[in-house]
Order: C-alpha cells, then structure tokens, then sequence
C-alpha cells in the first residue's frame, strides 16, 4: 500500500500540475497582457487553488486538527469543483474559438470589400526650393508575422470564450452549492410488491443516504435533514450508510440532531464505506446511542415485512463484510423481503437470496455532471427503480455531497419509498 502511495502521489499532483497549467494557459495567458494587474491576480489564484487542495488532501491525511481541516476544506473542494467546469468549458473552447476567429476574419474581408473607396485628394506639387517631408517609420512590433487585425480577432475570440467560460464555471458551482446547503429535497417512489399484504399497502419508508457529515456539512446541515426527513412522518426510516466522513470525536456535536429522527417503527442503520474509513466500529456503537437500530447482517420481522440490513461490502477489508445468508437466515420466504445495503452492486447477492426490493445509496447519482457517466460505470444503477429478476433496486442519489458540497445534474433528495400491495 505504502509503494502505491509513493507513485500514486506524484502521478495526481503531476497530472493536477498538467491540468491547472493548460487552463492557465487559456483563460489568462491568452486573454491577458504580460505585466498587467489582470495577469498577476489570475495567476494567483490558479497557483493558490491548487495549494489549498494539496493542503488540504495532505493535510488531512496527515493528522491536522479537526478545525484546521474544515478552515482548508472550503476553498479546496471549492475550488476542486470550479477546475473541473473551467477544464470542461475551456475544452469546449477548442472547438469554439478556432470557429468564431475565423467567422471574425470573414466578416472583416466582407466589410472591406464593401466599404467605399474616398475620394481623391488634390495633389499639391512642392516648390522646387521646399524641403522635402521626412518619412515616418511604422512603430516595431513584434507580431509573430501575423497581421495586428489578425491578433486582434484571436484576442478578442480568447477573452469571448474564455469570459463565457469563467461565467458559467462560477455559476455552475455556485447554484450547485446553493443546492446542497439549503438541504435535500423530499422525493416520492412508489414500488409495488407482490407479496406484501393489503394491510401494509400504502407504508412509507424515508430513505436517507449519503449524509457525509465532515469538515464542510456539520450540524446545522444535519438538523435540516433531521426536520426535512420528519416532515414527511414516515413509517419507518432507512439510513442506509455514508452518514460521515470523520471520527467520532470530530463529528459527536455534528450528529446529534440524528437522535431526533422519528418514525413509528423506528430508524434503522447499515454502514458505507465511508462508515470504514472513519471508525466503523465506533460509530455503530455511536449511532444506536443516538436512537437508530443497527442491522448488521441482521434482519427484525416487522407486521407486513422482513427488513435485513448488510455491511458494507469494503468491511471484507476488515473482516466485517456483508452477509446476506446470515441475515435471512431461517426467514419465511412468503413473506415480503426489503434489504438495506448501501452499494447498489450488492443488488447480484440480492438476487440471488431472493429479496423483493433492495434500498441503496453510494452513487450521488454522479453528483457533479458528468461524472454520473463515470457512476455508471461501476454501478448498476446509478440512480432511481430498476428491476433485476424478480429484485427491485431503488438508489437514492443522497442527502449530502462528498468533496465539494455542490451538485450538478444530480439534486440531493431523501426521498420516501411508499410500498404499494398488489392486493390492494
């Protein structure tokens, strides 16, 4: 792990160093005049973004204090997001500057054609004894052995494209922010089970995922969810993992409003992954000290269905993986089976022990467009219902955001799964 490490790191920095540069390169030193506030400033900020990230990511890795770490966290993530659309805007660039350059040179050669030629002036002969008028030199400029019309055009087409660019960059970033702080939307599914009884036709679950409690979203984001979740008075809650990225320690005060999670048959809880990265074991004691019930490869037979929750798949990294057999264990199969698993690739074991509906979180939904391509890569379902055989999979996109806490393309929500018997 140490030798990954030791190339890994110079790879991102050296390919982060490579991204920043040719942005860079684009959007200031092609719109901008050597010497100038403009150029001094940008450029600052280009050498002052990334070193947040690099603080910060090292930084954390490293041990910094807890509060040192949420001060870092802002700009760095922040600025991680705003790279990202500068590098997709300035790609788009490519295609688009080229083409309004030369759109500009044609529209010049149609106005110069057009344009009319003035009239003679009269000539005046000079004395033979005047002296004759000295020559004006043209003023030396280095042009590269273009035209100044011409660089003029190109200047203007880079300082168009890459305004458009920084504009849309920021206002992306800024709504997609504005998004995640205002806390998660209520999002409403309806899933039909065949076997679940008239009497529980109509119950309504909460799904609550991917909260990511840390440096950026602490407590006041985490009362948001508390109310937003008890708004919609549900049945029963589902916190199916990813609720923090740090420890114990750090986040206690932060995941207090939790306790105040209310359901008539309770809050229950599975891990993530990010649940191992930051002290599983900790905090599944932690979290059933604030109220919520753990299922651990576990399952509780409720009136009208079994629930069964897993681990998260990383716990086989710490001998603490899934266990699906253990928790349906014994279980009788007429009865409806919902299953809390926090990655939607566990839907193949799903399947396979014959589960009627599984509720997942992990993707985001991509979070920040267009990385749900990416998502889908590696996931099954990225976000929404699908069917797989006789399992329906239900993936929330989450409450919270991991990294930046901006979304784009992919809106947090909780959202309430209502069960809808066929019997009904």
């Amino acid at each position: 792990m140490g030798i990954l490490l030791i190339v890994a790191i110079p790879v991102v920095v050296g390919v982060m160093g490579a991204g920043h540069w040719y942005v860079w390169r684009r959007l200031i030193r092609d719109t901008t005049v050597p010497g100038t506030a403009w150029r001094r400033w940008s450029t600052a900020v280009f050498v002052t973004g990334p070193a947040f990230m690099l603080t910060s990511f090292v930084g954390s890795a490293a041990g910094l204090p807890f509060g040192l770490v949420r001060v870092l966290s802002w700009p760095a993530y922040l600025w991680l997001a705003i790279a990202l659309y500068l590098l997709l805007g300035v790609l788009s660039g490519e295609v688009i500057r080229p083409a309004l350059t030369r759109w500009l040179r044609r529209r010049a050669a149609r106005t110069s054609t057009t344009a009319q030629v003035p009239a003679a002036e009269p000539v005046t002969v000079p004395a033979d004894d005047a002296p004759a008028p000295a020559a004006v030199a043209a003023p030396a400029t280095d042009t590269g052995g273009e035209a100044p019309a011409e660089l003029s055009r190109r200047m203007f087409a880079a300082r168009l494209v890459g305004g458009a660019t920084a504009a849309v960059a920021l206002g992306t970033v800024g709504y997609g922010t504005y998004g995640v702080l205002r806390g998660p939307r209520v999002k409403r599914v309806t899933v039909p089970l065949a076997k679940l009884p008239r009497s529980a036709h109509g119950f309504r679950i909460a799904v609550v995922s991917d909260v990511h409690l840390g440096p950026i979203l602490g407590r006041g984001f985490a009362e948001k969810v508390v109310s937003t979740v008890n708004a919609t008075q549900p049945d029963l809650i589902a916190v199916v993992g990813d609720l923090v990225d740090g420890s114990v320690e750090e986040l206690g005060t932060a995941v207090e409003p939790l306790s105040g999670l209310r359901a008539r048959q309770g809050a229950f809880f599975v891990t993530g992954n990010h649940e191992y990265i930051s002290g599983a074991e900790q905090w599944t004691e932690h979290v059933q000290e604030l109220g919520l019930k753990l299922l651990a490869n576990e399952r509780v037979e409720l009136a009208a269905f079994d629930l069964a929750g897993v681990n998260d798949v990383t716990g086989e990294d710490h001998d603490d993986g899934p266990d699906l057999a253990a928790a349906l264990e014994d279980r009788d199969p007429s009865r409806t089976s919902v299953l809390l698993a926090h990655q939607p690739v566990f839907v193949d074991e799903a399947v396979e022990h014959g589960v009627d509906l599984q509720l997942s979180g992990h993707t985001h939904g991509g979070q920040l467009w267009p990385m749900n391509f990416v998502a889908e890569l590696a996931n099954p379902t990225v976000a929404g219902l699908e069917r797989y055989g006789d399992t329906q999979l239900y993936v929330s996109r989450g409450a919270g955001a991991w990294g930046p806490p901006t979304r784009v393309g992919a809106p947090s929500d909780v959202t309430v799964v209502e069960l809808a018997s066929r019997q009904a």
